[in-house]
Order: structure tokens, then sequence, then C-alpha cells
């Protein structure tokens, strides 16, 4: 009887001590195909993946999105020469990616200018000087402007396109977007807000430790 109740009481503090995860939704336009199974009609939800593509980097490298895969994204919409939110935008990605320093085989943030007339590599690596990064798994790209801002608001759910009435010519989304490994997105966060940045951490190592078995909490 002793044995059986300090058994139980194991069993409850691993159980007591075990972390809710809900799972992160996947965003996007879904489809629904049909499909015959057994003689009876069968419906499978269809999430948009993320679309391949190429930049040049601000090393002036031709990058593939197939050369990043396998790894979480973090990505977010800029211009160095915007005069309202993106540098506060930069501020956190750099915070954020300071804070998951223990995870950085695991995730690629990339920052996609949208003034690539004016962002050229070498201007881009004169923004990162200027704004203190020195991540090793944080690429700033430029190419092809109507591409970019197609991209920006099919696939990573954040708005950017010209805009005169903006500051600076440009208009863009605030946010940051979570892509997992296999290309789905899984959340958009305001990225000027430290606590939704915070938010992002979080959701970060939980969809790592529990989707991907990936768990290095100190």
């Amino acid at each position: 009887m002793k044995e059986f109740l300090i058994t139980s009481s194991i069993l409850f503090l691993l159980f007591s001590c075990k972390e809710n995860y809900t799972p992160l939704p996947k965003l996007g336009d879904i489809d629904v195909e049909y499909s015959a199974v057994n003689g009876k009609e069968v419906t499978d939800t269809v999430f948009p993946k993320m679309i391949d593509f190429m930049y040049l980097n601000q090393d002036s490298v031709l990058v593939h999105s197939k050369q990043m895969k396998d790894k979480i994204w973090v990505a977010d919409f800029f211009f160095t020469s915007c005069p309202t939110i993106c540098p506060k935008m930069t501020a956190q990605m750099n915070r954020l990616n300071k804070n998951l320093t223990d995870l950085s085989d695991q995730i690629q943030f990339m920052s996609f200018s949208i003034n690539p007339k004016k962002d050229s590599p070498s201007v881009l690596r004169k923004y990162i000087k200027k704004k203190g990064v020195t991540a090793i798994n944080w690429y700033f790209f430029t190419g092809d402007e109507a591409k970019t801002h197609e991209l920006g608001i099919k696939h990573f759910k954040l708005f950017a396109g010209q805009d005169e009435a903006s500051a600076g010519g440009y208009a863009h989304s605030p946010a940051f977007t979570l892509v997992d490994k296999e290309g789905y997105v899984r959340g958009v966060y305001i990225g000027t807000d430290p606590d939704e940045v915070d938010r992002m951490q979080k959701d970060i190592r939980l969809l790592l430790k529990h989707e991907y078995g990936i768990d290095r909490s100190k």
C-alpha cells in the first residue's frame, strides 16, 4: 500500500507539472480537397505553405529559401530609411534574436527590404552595423520590389507597399511572422510591442519543444 501511494504521488507530480500546450494555428486561406475512401467521400483541409524565393543578402550572396529549410523562420518587412516604426522593429527583433541565442541553429531570422532601389547590400551592411546587429542567423534581404511586396502580403501575411502619404514613401505592417519548419505560417506578432515579442519568444520555444522535440530551456 505504501509503495502504491508513493508511485501514485510521483505520477501525480509528473502529470501536474506537465506543460499544457495548445498547438499554434496555421494561418492563411485554406482549401478543401475531396477524395473517395472505401466508397465514401472524405474531405481534407489544406493549409497554404510558403513558396520558394531567392534574394541577395547583406553580403551580396544569393540565398534560396531551400537553403533555410528545416528551420523556423522569423520574418519582417522594412526599409533602412524608414523614419518611424522600422528602428523599433529592428531593435525588438535584435532583442528576440539575443534571447533565443541557444536556439540559433534552429531559427532563421530574415528582414526583407521593401525599398530595394535604395537598399543595396552595402546599405544593408551599414544599417546592420548602425543598429548593433551581430547575429549570424539573420539575413537582410534585397530583391525585386513588386515580388517582395507580393511575398509579404500573400505569404507572410504582412502588408508592404508604396504609399506616398506615409513617411518615407512606403507603408508596411509593424509585425513579425513566425513560419514553422514545414513552411506553414503559425503566428503574426506586433513587432513594436515588447509584450507581443515576448509572447512570440514563448511560442517559438513551445513550438520547438512540443512539435520538434527540441527543448533547451534553462
